[in-house]
C-alpha cells in the first residue's frame, strides 16, 4: 500500500495528482499562469525542473478547488 507523503490517508485532496503531459516547458508555463489566474485552491510548486525525478523533468503544480494537486509536466529537453 502506497501512502500519501504526509502519512494520513489517501482522500481527493490527499495523496492523488492529476498530470496533463505537457508538449514543451512553454505549455507548463502557459498551465501554471492560467491555473492562478483562475483562483486555484493553492500553488503547490512554481514551473520548473525537478531532477529528482530525472533530468529534463519539468513541472509545475496547483490545486484546484476539490483539494485535488495538479500537474503539468514535460519531459524532453527545452525547445
Amino acid at each position: 500500500m502506497v501512502r500519501p507523503l504526509d502519512g494520513a490517508a489517501a482522500s481527493a485532496g490527499n495523496g492523488i495528482t492529476v498530470a496533463f503531459d505537457a508538449p514543451t516547458r512553454a505549455a507548463v508555463d502557459a498551465f501554471y499562469a492560467a491555473a492562478l489566474g483562475r483562483g486555484v485552491r493553492g500553488d503547490e510548486g512554481a514551473p520548473g525542473l525537478r531532477p529528482h525525478y530525472h533530468p529534463n523533468y519539468y513541472g509545475a503544480y496547483v490545486r484546484d478547488p476539490t483539494a485535488t494537486k495538479l500537474c503539468a509536466v514535460c519531459h524532453g529537453p527545452p525547445s
